[in-house]
């Protein structure tokens, strides 16, 4: 592991800091192009191995391209798809937290249930505020 340099005022003892990563230290183009391929990762892991996440980009499919061909304006169509996309963000959110908890054990626990509960929650209130958005757009523009 790398060392980070730390003062030694105020310590009792000198033990060395260890950084959280060695790609912490990355910048520019490089840190970018990291992130990037980072990211695309974690979206190919959440589309092969979480179906909710599946389920959701095939709702998403389907939503954001009704939302944008709507006649409708900019910040109407802005609302719709934004409340589809955080259903997305969520649903990453959710499924980071259940892989932590699981890699932490497997064994019933209720903090880990907790954790777990108020992520699927979260996910929930994301798909509330789809049908909210939507309901209250479309009423405004239709009825």
């Amino acid at each position: 592991m790398h060392e980070i340099p730390q003062s030694t005022a105020g310590l009792k003892e000198r033990e060395p800091v260890l950084a959280e990563s060695p790609f912490k230290g990355r910048t520019g183009l490089r840190r970018v192009l990291n992130a990037l391929g980072y990211s695309m990762a974690g979206l190919r892991a959440a589309y092969t191995c979480e179906d909710a996440f599946r389920q959701e980009v095939w709702l998403a499919v389907l939503l954001i391209p009704t939302a944008l061909l709507l006649p409708l304006g900019g910040i109407a169509k802005a609302l719709m798809v934004g409340s589809v996309l955080l259903v997305l963000v969520v649903e990453l959110l959710n499924s980071a937290i259940e892989a932590a908890v699981d890699r932490i054990g497997l064994e019933d626990h209720r903090l880990a249930k907790r954790a777990k509960d108020i992520g699927s929650a979260a996910v929930l209130m994301a798909l509330c505020n789809v049908f909210s958005v939507w309901a209250c757009v479309l009423a405004e523009r239709f009825l």
